[in-house]
């Protein structure tokens, strides 16, 4: 089997020229992982991993041969980086796991793809392609694909003890691929039940960033249900509540399939959430914001007006949800006129009546006037109230 011809990357020159630099010797390269699943799926391309049966210090030797720049970005774990046109391409010899510890593995080169296919974490990522595009699947995962079907390889207790984010990965992956009429496997859920302390040993790091992809698919609500049910979702937030996530994906899906994985995260809430995630400052700024005016009683028109129209959208969507209350693009339309509106006057207008302290605070009085005038009031009007 081939993927498609329209796969961007098998056409992509750059991509080529690695290939053949890398294979002058006789070395074998292979596009592997994300970017095959997502061919075969018609889904946009994931980032283009390689994987060779060639030793790292020979992937550096072949490319700089051939005029290439290369980083040695892992390379004490078999991957370098190389560069083809401004373009970086990591490149990762063949591995097998010699000793895990649930966080992360020893690791040996390896020259067999059999055994580097079974130190990932799922069937569909298990699979590989030459660089014209021929498929090869060791462990028969093409099937689980196709059928979107999330599969770990071979014991499903075994794969998520060498390393614990494999239960928050499953619950991503079933949210972005798994077809969502097939439920959930009682077997490996079963396993994730029996394994879920060894999430207590993971970063926050770690945490934040599965728990930010799964709720950026377009419909994580299944599988964050999945995990409060066998008992993930209380260690990673504890506190938390996914009562409110349906009808807010519901909500954004009706509005603009516009999907916010924040806005999300302030529907779940829970305890220390920017802690327990490591979000960046900027995000955990925001979520603060969205739950505070998610909750709160300042008018939507103000909040567009202050803070800009996409954060008054999640707050009006928040508060949507809370209120168990239809909502529509139409509705969202006042928003986005009072987010553009532009206060009509200046502190030199207010001058040299006002100054200082003073000035300051009739400058902020006006405003707010002029706001819950639904922005009527023109300078004439506010310069009439002084």
């Amino acid at each position: 089997m081939k993927l498609p011809d329209h796969t961007d990357w098998l056409q992509d020159a750059k991509v080529q020229k690695l290939c053949a630099a890398l294979g002058v010797e006789g070395g074998k390269v292979y596009f592997v992982g994300g970017c095959v699943r997502d061919a075969l799926l018609g889904l946009p391309g994931s980032d283009v991993d390689l994987s060779t049966n060639i030793l790292p210090q020979d992937v550096t030797r072949l490319a700089k041969k051939a005029g290439l720049k290369v980083i040695p970005t892992g390379i004490d774990h078999g991957t370098v980086t190389v560069v083809v046109g401004g373009t970086g391409f990591e490149v990762t010899t063949f591995r097998r796991d010699v000793a895990t510890d649930g966080r992360r593995a020893v690791v040996a080169f390896s020259a067999d793809m059999k055994e580097d296919a079974c130190r990932r974490d799922f069937t569909l990522n298990a699979l590989y392609a030459t660089s014209d595009g021929v498929l090869i699947d060791p462990l028969s995962g093409l099937q689980d694909c196709l059928d979107r079907r999330i599969r770990f390889i071979e014991d499903a207790g075994m794969r998520i003890q060498e390393d614990y984010l494999r239960i928050l990965r499953f619950f991503r992956f079933h949210a972005w691929y798994a077809d969502p009429n097939a439920g959930f496997d009682p077997a490996v859920l079963n396993a994730i039940a029996r394994n879920i302390d060894g999430l207590k040993t993971l970063s926050a790091e770690r945490i934040g960033m599965e728990m930010l992809k799964l709720l950026s698919a377009p419909s994580p609500c299944s599988a964050i249900a999945a995990m409060r049910q066998v008992g993930c979702l209380r260690i990673v937030l504890p506190g938390s509540d996914d009562l409110l996530l349906g009808p807010l994906v519901h909500l954004e899906t009706t509005v603009d399939g516009t999907y916010d994985a924040l806005l999300r995260l302030a529907a779940l809430g829970g305890e220390r959430i920017a802690e327990r995630l490591r979000l960046s400052k900027v995000d955990a700024r925001r979520l603060e914001w969205l739950k505070d005016a998610g909750y709160g009683g300042v008018p939507l028109p103000e909040l567009a007006y202050r803070y800009g129209y996409e954060n008054a959208r999640g707050a009006a969507l928040l508060r949507a949800a809370l209120a168990q209350q239809a909502i529509s693009t139409s509705s969202l339309t006042p928003l986005e006129a009072a987010a553009s509106q532009k206060f009509p006057l200046s502190a030199k207008d207010l001058m040299p009546i006002y100054q200082g302290k003073a000035l300051g605070v009739k400058l902020a009085t006006l405003e707010q006037r002029w706001i819950d005038s639904d922005f009527r009031l023109t300078r004439k009007d506010l310069l009439a109230q002084d």
